[in-house]
């Protein structure tokens, strides 16, 4: 027996090693892994080295499951963004038809407003022509009323040759009479100056004329105004007999209201008119181209 056998060995035993294992495990789709350490003698430690650590994969189930997931976000966050697209689109088409609406209703009530002035115009016009025409009808009646008389007073101190010479041509004594009341010998002096110038449709004035025209231009030189037309100047006044005419009447061809012709008469069986674009304004008698009617306007 060795002398040493009965004492210890003074060899500290080796260190046990530990044992870990690496578990892995999934959480609400979150990797896990835990470590767990279990106590084993060092001999039985490095033999089971390569044994000891296990790690988990994913399943195809899970890969799956993650893959439809996202798939089902991302067609979530697609339909949102076309119903928002969606919806910008209806309110600008509801904007603008609201605009569209409102341009509409505009333009209505300015052309309504356009048709409502255009209406208190004309009416205007008509009570400023009806005013015109009373006022001319009032100043004929007091003309009338002169002439009468004047008429009257001239009879009574003339011979009985030069009554009868009057009362077979009305026309040759009245002149004088009427022309003396100032307005007649102006439209009649006025008309008698344009003799020789020129005749073109529409024409009114300086240089030529047409019949109407030539019968307005010279009634506004004493504030008459008279309509543009000879349809209508064969109606404007009082209707008065070819036996008695006086000077400044107008006288007209075709029937009252139809008429395609006007002159002024001046007198002593003539007038004065814009007759056509051949002779121009001329004076002739009464006898060279009888008109139908006549109508007094002074």
């Amino acid at each position: 027996m060795s002398q040493t056998a009965h004492i210890p060995s003074h060899r500290k035993p080796r260190r046990s090693a530990s044992s870990r294992a690496l578990r892995a495990g999934v959480t609400g789709g979150i990797l896990t892994l835990t470590v767990a350490g279990t106590a084993v003698s060092a001999s039985a430690a490095e033999p089971t080295a390569e044994t000891t650590q296990e790690l988990p994969t994913l399943t195809a189930d899970l890969a799956l499951n993650t893959v439809q997931s996202a798939d089902a976000t991302q067609q979530a966050a697609f339909s949102y963004q076309l119903q928002d697209q969606q919806e910008q689109a209806a309110g600008k088409a509801k904007s603008e038809a609201k605009k569209a609406k409102t341009e509409a209703e505009r333009k209505a009530k300015e052309a309504k407003e356009r048709a409502e002035r255009a209406a208190a115009k004309r009416a205007a016009a008509a009570e400023k022509a009806r005013e015109q025409r009373a006022s001319r009808t009032a100043e004929r009646t007091t003309l009338s009323t002169t002439s009468t008389t004047s008429t009257s007073s001239t009879s009574g101190n003339s011979s009985d040759a030069s009554s009868s010479d009057a009362s077979s041509t009305p026309q040759t004594e009245t002149p004088s009479t009427s022309t003396g009341s100032g307005n007649a010998a102006a439209v009649v002096n006025f008309v008698k100056a344009q003799v020789g110038k020129a005749y073109i449709p529409g024409a009114m004035g300086p240089s030529s004329y047409d019949c109407s025209g030539l019968t307005s231009v010279a009634f506004r030189q004493v504030g008459v105004t008279l309509p543009r037309v000879s349809q209508d100047q064969s109606t404007f006044g009082t209707q008065v007999s070819l036996s008695n005419l006086q000077p400044g009447d107008i006288l007209y061809w075709g029937s009252a209201g139809s008429a395609y012709h006007v002159a002024v008469y001046i007198g002593d069986g003539q007038f004065v008119g814009a007759q056509n674009s051949n002779t121009g304004v001329v004076q002739r008698s009464m006898s060279y181209d009888m008109p139908t009617g006549a109508v007094r306007v002074l």
